[in-house]
Parts: C-alpha cells; structure tokens; sequence
C-alpha cells in the first residue's frame, strides 16, 4: 500500500531522518577519530613536553659548561704573564666566577707539572687548585697531586682532551647530596696542559622534575649516561641505577644503549600490575660531551583515556541538543515553507480544471525561490490567456494579430505563432498560385492566338510580320512593336518588314547591320535585351497627341537552329512583367521557324525555276558534249596509232644503238641491253655510276667537263665522239646528249644516244 504524505510530513521524515543518520555516523566517526587523535595528541604532547625539559635542562648545563670553557680559554690567553700576575689574575676570576653562580660547588683547576717547571720530565704529575664552601664558608686549597701516577678517572679526561660530564658522585662536604661535574680542557699547541672543572649540585633538577606532570599520576624522572637516577618523585629510586630498578624494561627495550647513543625514543610497556604506561625519553647533551643524559616522562594510559572519554561525553551532550534545536528549526521552516506552496497547489488545481481567466492571481512575498515560483505561475497564467485570445482571434481569420512571448524558449507561444505564419503563408501560396495559374492561362490563350495566326500566314513574309507584330502589341497591352527580318540578300543586314504603333500600322524603312544599335546587338549576342529606362529620343513614332513617349524596350532575338532569322522590337509604358518576357520569348521560337519555313519556300520555288532552265540548258550542253566526244574519240585512235609507231621506233632505235640515261647530276639511272652487252657488265653494277667514273681530268678537262654538263642542265643538246676499250677492242661512240623537260618546262633528266661507227672510221 503506498503511503500519501505532505510535503511538510516528506521534509521532517526525510530530512530529519537523514540529519539523525549522518548526524549519528559522523558523530561516532568523529568520537572515535577523536578519541584516537586526543590519545595521540596526549603522546605528541608528552614527547614535546619532556624534549621542552630536556632542553631545559641542556641549558642549564651548557650555560655551566660555557663558564668552564671560558675559564679555560681566558686562563691560555693570561699564561703568558709573569706567574705571580697570572695567578692573581685567574683567582680574581674563580672569585667572581663562584660567587655570582651559586649553583657551582666547587671550582677547581689542574695544571701538568711539566707544563708549570721545565725541570719535571714526567708524564704525571700535576698542581691542583680548588675553591669551595664548607659549612657555608668559601675555602681554597692548593695542592700537588698524581705525583706517582694519574688516576683512573683523571687519566681519562687526560686522554680523551674533551669536554666531559661526570656521572653523578656523592658529595661528603655537602652532607651526601648528589652531584656532578663538568670539565673543559686546557691545550695549548694540541698538547694537553691542564683541566677547568666545576662540581655542581644537583638538587635544582629535582626540583624540575617534581613538577613534571602533564597528567594526573604522571611522573618524569632524569638518567645519568649510565643511567643513574639523578632526579625522581619516588626518593627509593634517587641515587640508584635503573638497571636496578627497571630491570625488565632495560632488558626490553635496552634503555642503557640507546640512552647513552643519546636517541629520542618512547614505547609503552604493562607492569605486573596490569597497568600500561608511556614511556617518553628525551636526550640532553651538554656541549661536546660525548656522555648524553636522558629525561623521561611516564604517563598512565588510563589517564589519557579518560581525558579522551570526557571529550566524547561532552561532545555527545552537545550533539544531542543540537538535534533537538535542529528538530524544533525544522518543524517552523518547514510550516513556513509549505503554506505559499499550498496555496499554489490550490491554483494549480483550478488550472488543471481548464480554469483560465484574469481572477486567478497570487501574490506571495517570501523573497526566495517560492516567490519567484509564485511570480512564475502569475506569469504563465497571464501567458495562457494571452494565447487563448491570440488563438481566439486566428480563429475568426485575424491573421494580423501579434502575440508577445513570455521569453525565448515560450515553446507554446512559437508554436501558435508558426500556426499563424503557417496560414499566412498558406493564403499567400493560395493567392500566388491563383495568380501563376492565371499567367500561364494568359500565356496558352496567348500561344494559341498566335499559332493559329502563323497557321494562316505561311506563305507571304509581309502579311505575316504585320498580323505578327500587330497583335503581340495588342496581347501586350504594349505602344508599339516592329519586326525585323535578315535581308534575304546578306545574311549581316536585318530590314524592318512591319511595324505597329498607337493602334495602326506604320510604313517606315529601317535597316541595321549585325552588330548595329540595339537591334543589330541583339542578333550578334542572341540573347534578349530588356530595357526599363530608354532615352525619350529612341522612340521615332510619337502619338501626334504630346505627352511623354514609352520607356520600357524589350528586344527578343528570332532563332532557329542557331540561325537568327530576325528581331522583335516591342516598346511599352509599362514594364514587361516576367511571364510576358516568357511568352515573348516562346513566341520569338515559333515565329523564327514560320519566317524559316516562308523563306525556304520562296526559296525552293525560285529554286525550282532555275532549275528547269538549267535542265534546258544541259540538255544543249549535252547535245554539244556528245560531239565532242565523237571528236575525242577520233584524236584517241591517231594517238594510239602514233603511240604503237613510236613505241616501234624506240625498239629498232634501241636495237641499233646503246642507250643510257642520266638525271641532272650525272648518274646513270636506266640502261639498254645493247649497251650493257657492248660494256660486259650487268645492270645492278651499272646503275648508279657517275658519268666521269673512270676518267682521269686535268684542272683544265674539268673545267670543260663542268661547262659541259651546265649547258645540258640548261637544255643545250650536245654532241661529243668518245674512244673506248673494252676486253681489249676499242670502240669509236657517236654519242648525243639530249635533255629531256617536264610540263613544267624543267629538264628532269639527259638522254645518251651511242652509235658505234669504229667501222665506218676505219
């Protein structure tokens, strides 16, 4: 069953349940994160808090060891004195030294006796010098000691020639209290010379460690190098060593070590108890000692739980309360929220029952988002009856009406609008439609008109172009109109053959050549030319009653088969619409094709007339032929005849003489049989040989020779007699050298004519 809840009822149970729910889980993420990072902020703060006091104490025994070192390096720059000043000189200063540092017990030096005499050539032995209190008062003491040899402890600071901090003795003069000491050495040239030390009470770092406690049952305590309990609260562990005390937490985490390593180190460890501490040690190193110190600060794990457990119980009381005020803000915002949208609901409602009119209005003054929904809803209720009037209105054939849109994306608002443009467009098309039917009626009537005026006018070029150019000005509703047809005579000159202007027909001669005015331009480009601004001096017939004359010039090209037959010129007062541009133009085909067709018939009637008299006259000419055929025939029978007899006299001529001809530069080209018989060589080897093969000339011979073959390339006919031998006989030639012409008049080769007339010399 789906449960119907109020917005009101939604926002508690939604909001106010997931508020409890994140409240809830971030609240346990943070105790808990919380409780972890109080613990481990409680351990930071131990560590920051013992290393703070550690360096505390630092400087208290730096600041201590600086007096020793100080000393020491004053008393290297004085030694230079005579003995009795620089004696006076360094007590002075162990005077004030000691009494304006009241944590010094002693103050004492010791210098190598072989350092002080030149005569001691030992390597032990040393003057000792010491001020101290004593029951309050402040004593001196002089003395000689390692006289037989150092001491342990002394031989070790001789050796090491460092800074050194002692582990903590018992001092007898101050009753068994504790104490150190801190020693800075004396070397002058890298020797050893000497020692500064001071012993110092140790009862100002029980002090400083008593008070040492950053939580309830907290305590800190402080470690010699060796890890001698110099300080702490419990008087059982003071003066003892923790190796003693702590053996299982030296063991364990092997405290000595890394104590006297001087490392900061912190663990937790359970006693036998069951209670966890921390352990936190800090090192203290005083100056160039190599000997750390080490404080610890030890807390109770329970400690800082229960700190951290506070946190978390407070923490929680203030969740809690916060809830509750987060509860009672809710349940106001919410009522406060929900009463404009009820009473947007109640208007929503009537809308969704078709209810659209001025009464319904709602004003809500939240200053938010509601009263901008609000102001929205006012809006679209306003737009709504808007567009229900602009569809109203459409509706009853306003289609003038304009409609403001609520903004850009007032989809509704287009969408009545682009109905609306839609019906204008579609009247608009309507009206264009009608009045596109109408041209083309207007232009079929038209090409009808005039093909039945074409039909009836094909045989007579004239009546044709005056029905023609009449009627068009009439369809036209045009002023005046005149055809041109191209002279039947040159096919570069077009004639007027009609023209009609004002209602009667004029008799006017005008002609142009191709290419001449705009009629002759025209015909030259093939292509209409439309006018709409013509100079007033153009037009030449004028109405006779004043007025202004036509304007608008349309002049279209007579075409057939690429051919321009002719020109219609039409002149108007108005301008040539396009349809009637068109119809002039499909008009200009069909009168192109019956001017065609009248000129080829006129043409194949003259045609036809020539043509019998030339019939007439080939007959004559036939007649005539036929007896110089007879004549022809006779002059082939005596050339045939003289053509057998000279055929016969080139045969007995060859037979009775040798022949041989040459072209122009004297090489043989034929040659007869007798001839080559006569030479004894065959005609491939003859072929080809140059008239003077063989011969042997002088320069004068050649010149002869030369002169002898221009004069038969200049047509001369030459005569010569020539002696040869051949297989041994000699032969007396005859010989004649004739040139032989072309139609042309042009010597193309030379004829040799032999006869041997050896017998007739002999």
């Amino acid at each position: 069953m789906k449960i119907k809840l109020k917005i009101w009822q939604k926002i508690i149970i939604f909001i106010l349940g997931t508020t409890i729910l994140i409240f809830t889980t971030i609240f346990v993420f943070i105790s808990q994160s919380s409780k972890k990072i109080i613990y481990n902020n409680a351990l930071e703060y131990s560590n920051v808090l013992a290393k703070q006091h550690a360096n505390q104490i630092e400087g208290w025994l730096n600041s201590d060891l600086v007096i020793a070192r100080t000393l020491s390096n004053a008393l290297l720059e004085y030694k230079s004195l005579p003995q009795e000043k620089w004696l006076e000189h360094y007590r002075n200063m162990y005077n004030r030294v000691y009494a304006v540092n009241p944590q010094v017990d002693a103050l004492w030096d010791s210098w190598e006796l072989s350092n002080l005499d030149p005569r001691w050539d030992k390597p032990y032995g040393r003057q000792f010098y010491i001020i101290y209190k004593e029951n309050s008062v402040i004593k001196t003491k002089r003395e000689l000691r390692s006289l037989t040899g150092d001491p342990p402890t002394y031989g070790g600071m001789k050796k090491a020639i460092a800074e050194r901090v002692e582990e903590p003795y018992i001092s007898v003069l101050q009753g068994g209290k504790m104490m150190t000491s801190l020693s800075s050495p004396l070397v002058e040239n890298g020797k050893f010379i000497g020692l500064i030390g001071l012993d110092l009470l140790l009862t100002r770092f029980q002090n400083l460690v008593n008070n040492i406690k950053p939580y309830p049952n907290s305590f800190a305590f402080l470690l010699s190098n060796k890890g001698v309990f110099v300080a702490h609260p419990d008087t059982a562990f003071y003066k003892k060593n923790i190796a003693n005390k702590l053996p299982e937490l030296v063991k364990e985490y092997k405290l000595l070590e890394r104590i006297q390593r001087g490392e900061e180190f912190n663990f937790t460890s359970k006693n036998k108890a069951g209670n966890v501490f921390y352990y936190t040690f800090a090192p203290i190193v005083v100056g160039k000692t190599t000997s750390p110190w080490s404080l610890c600060i030890v807390i109770p794990k329970n400690e800082i739980i229960a700190q951290a457990n506070a946190n978390y119980n407070i923490n929680f009381i203030a969740g809690i309360i916060g809830l509750l005020i987060l509860v009672i803000v809710l349940i106001v915002f919410t009522n406060y929220l929900t009463r404009p949208i009820n009473k947007m609901t109640k208007l929503l409602q009537e809308v969704a029952t078709g209810k659209i009119d001025k009464t319904l209005n709602l004003s809500i003054n939240t200053g938010d988002e509601i009263e901008l929904m609000s102001n929205a809803l006012s809006e679209s209720i306003v737009g709504i009856n808007n567009k229900t009037e602009f569809a109203r209105l459409i509706g009853s054939g306003n289609l003038d009406v304009n409609l403001t849109l609520l903004s850009d994306d007032d989809v509704l608002g287009k969408s009545l609008i682009d109905m609306r443009d839609s019906l204008i467009k579609a009247r608009d098309e309507e009206e264009k439609r009608k009045n596109e039917e109408e041209k083309v009626k207007w232009a079929n009537e038209g090409l009808a008109i005039f093909g039945e005026i074409l039909r009836q006018n094909n045989s007579n070029q004239s009546k044709l172009g005056d029905e023609i150019i009449k009627n068009l000005v009439w369809y036209l509703n045009a002023a005046q109109g005149g055809l041109f047809v191209i002279n039947d005579k040159s096919d570069q000159v077009f004639e007027l053959i009609a023209a009609f202007a004002f209602d009667r027909k004029r008799f006017l001669k005008k002609t142009f050549a191709k290419g001449e005015g705009l009629v002759g331009a025209c015909a030259a480009e093939k292509d209409i030319i439309h006018l709409i601004e013509i100079p007033q001096e153009y037009i030449e017939i004028t109405s006779g009653l004043g007025g202004a004359n036509p304007n608008t010039l349309l002049l279209t090209p007579l075409i057939v088969d690429e051919e321009v037959m002719g020109v219609i010129e039409i002149t108007s007062f108005n301008q040539f619409k396009p349809h009637e541009i068109d119809l002039v133009k499909k008009l200009a085909q069909n009168i192109a094709s019956s001017l065609h067709s009248v000129k080829i018939n006129a043409r194949t009637s003259e045609l036809l007339e020539k043509s019998q008299q030339q019939a007439e006259m080939m007959a004559a000419q036939e007649e005539e032929m036929r007896q110089n055929m007879e004549e022809l025939q006779s002059t082939q029978e005596e050339a045939s005849r003289k053509t057998f007899e000279l055929e016969g006299f080139v045969n007995a001529l060859s037979g009775a003489a040798f022949l041989m001809e040459y072209d122009t530069d004297g090489n043989i080209i034929t040659v007869n049989d007798s001839y080559l018989n006569l030479l004894g060589n065959s005609r491939d080897k003859i072929i080809g040989t140059h008239h003077s093969a063989g011969l042997l000339l002088t320069d004068i011979q050649k010149i002869s020779y030369d002169q002898f073959w221009n004069e038969l390339r200049g047509g001369a006919i030459k005569k010569q007699t020539t002696r040869i031998s051949v297989k041994g006989t000699e032969y007396l030639l005859l010989e004649t050298y004739t040139p032989i012409f072309s139609q042309m008049g042009e010597v193309i080769k030379i004829l040799k004519i032999a006869i041997d007339v050896s017998n007739i010399s002999n």
